[in-house]
């Protein structure tokens, strides 16, 4: 092989390699009462940007308006459905929910936020399964 090809082809597997261990990157999440299950009438919201690295480390927050949260997670379901908790989230303030530092999917967690089935939502006393929802779209 000349020294040409052998180059290109050297800098198109790094290339390959650096697409795959890049970022997944920031996902933008708004939160609602419509996309809960069942869906629930409020006029409460929420928005944030949750970034999940190709290590499976999570950071992020989301912001509430309207919702006296009590609590808040990163759960693993699709839309329209209801999943168990992936990552309890941390209250910063009463209208703001982070993940905690260190925060990691596992592998099944990682390829369901892969596969979009991801969502966070925000409990309250009112809905103590949740009164607002945003599913993770990646």
């Amino acid at each position: 092989m000349n020294m040409t090809i052998r180059k290109s082809a050297i800098t198109l597997a790094l290339m390959a390699f650096a697409a795959g261990s890049a970022l997944a990157g920031p996902v933008q999440v708004k939160l609602s009462g419509d996309q809960e299950v069942p869906a629930v009438k409020t006029a409460a919201t929420g928005a944030g940007t949750i970034t999940v690295n190709d290590d499976k480390t999570v950071s992020g927050s989301v912001t509430t308006t309207g919702v006296k949260g009590t609590m808040a997670h990163i759960h693993e379901a699709a839309a329209g459905k209801n999943g168990g908790v992936a990552i309890p989230l941390e209250k910063k303030s009463d209208t703001e929910w982070a993940v905690p530092a260190g925060a990691k999917l596992t592998d099944a967690q990682y390829k369901s936020f892969k596969a979009g089935d991801l969502y966070v939502n925000v409990h309250s006393d009112a809905n103590k399964g949740g009164e607002i929802r945003g599913q993770l779209k990646p």
